[in-house]
């Protein structure tokens, strides 16, 4: 068997972690960073603690502060030419997933020049102008530990998946402690996103026995902690259970890949800009039932690493306690169908033809236990709604 094993050289985890990001910069020879985060990021005074010990150790960081939810390739050409004025040696993204989805493509883009449409997959982006230190601050994305980036082509309200070394993170620095203060509505989302991380890379047709062996690891920690972290936002044991698991769960995936959840949730967060991760939660229960028959061994032993089934359960038994878990984890983290959520019906089944065929485009429905040809999306859009 012949694995290609995708992973950062350096993930330091542990609470207080974000402190030691200078050691982490000078172990790589690195000294001239600019800081990728968000604007809450900047005001509520969090990307202090990534700039304080930066400034202690005789750097002089700058900021680049105007990413946006669901990144767009305009915020990105915007951070490439600041990238570019600046002489920079690498970029800390520093934030939840679009800070650090930023990061990797401006490091991207200023390495190829021209659109960053022309690096979406299935082209391999395998180039970058300078390393990327991943810092996050949300227990979901994995982004830290992955060779994906996803952004928006706002000329084609499409969320283009880019995949390649050129956006695999030399460093990842995972801080629970960064968390503690994240509000339930974000804690929920991150959270499912994380979870759907793992249960795609475990019943992916790519999947192999390393990203078997992260999958496995993080619905073990996120399973039983999912709801404590949403419910206890202070909970520091299970803060840092969700935080090592979405780390883990961001390896499962980027050795594997997603599936049929990623591939039609990327076009609904483009067209209606629902949170990356509550469009995970929403598609989440109908794509299971879609692809179950076809992979139920695998499901049936996801259900057991939640802690859902019994280890003595029948794959039949776990199988049917895994859609039951998604249905109620969806109803006591209060995700709201499409249709509840102030999407518009008629621009809704307008759409389902073109989002269908976006989704396909990204390659993700082919990773999938059961292929889904367009009708197929189009029907689970429907049920989901």
């Amino acid at each position: 068997m012949l694995l290609n094993i995708f992973a950062p050289r350096t993930i330091l985890v542990g609470g207080g972690t974000v402190g030691r990001v200078a050691e982490v910069l000078a172990s790589h020879g690195l000294s001239r960073p600019l800081v990728v985060t968000d604007p809450w990021m900047v005001s509520s005074g969090t990307v202090a603690k990534a700039l304080a010990p930066l400034l202690a150790a005789g750097l002089t960081p700058a900021v680049f502060a105007d990413t946006v939810p669901d990144p767009t390739d305009t915020v990105v050409e915007a951070g490439t030419a600041f990238f570019a004025a600046g002489g920079y040696d690498c970029i800390i993204g520093f934030g939840g997933g679009s800070p650090m989805d930023t990061a990797k493509a401006i490091a991207i883009l200023a390495a190829v020049g021209g659109h960053i449409r022309t690096q979406k997959a299935p082209h391999a982006a395998d180039r970058a102008a300078c390393p990327v230190i991943c810092i996050p601050t949300t227990a979901g994305t994995g982004s830290e530990a992955t060779r994906f980036t996803v952004i928006t082509d706002t000329a084609n309200d499409e969320k283009m998946l880019i995949a390649g070394l050129g956006a695999l993170p030399l460093a990842a620095i995972v801080d629970y402690e960064l968390t503690l203060t994240v509000p339930p509505r974000t804690t929920a989302d991150t959270a499912i996103d994380s979870f759907s991380h793992a249960l795609e890379a475990y019943v992916s047709k790519r999947a192999t026995p390393v990203s078997d062996m992260y999958g496995e690891r993080a619905m073990r920690l996120i399973g039983p902690n999912l709801r404590i972290v949403y419910n206890q936002p202070g909970n520091p044991l299970a803060r840092e259970a969700m935080m090592l698991g979405a780390t883990l769960a961001g390896l499962a995936f980027s050795n594997a890949s997603v599936a049929l959840v990623h591939g039609m949730s990327r076009p609904i967060g483009a067209h209606f800009h629902v949170p990356h991760g509550l469009s995970n939660a929403m598609l989440l229960p109908a794509v299971t039932r879609f692809g179950l028959s076809a992979a139920l061994p695998r499901y049936a032993q996801a259900a057991r690493c939640m802690g859902v089934a019994k280890e003595g359960d029948a794959d039949q038994v776990a199988g049917a306690k895994l859609l039951e878990e998604l249905n109620a984890l969806n109803a006591e983290l209060k995700v709201p169908r499409p249709s509840a959520y102030g999407i518009d019906p008629d621009r809704w089944n307008a759409l389902l033809p073109i989002m269908a065929a976006q989704a396909l485009a990204s390659g993700s429905p082919a990773n999938n236990p059961a292929v889904p040809n367009a009708d197929e999306i189009i029907a689970l859009y429907q049920e989901a709604w």
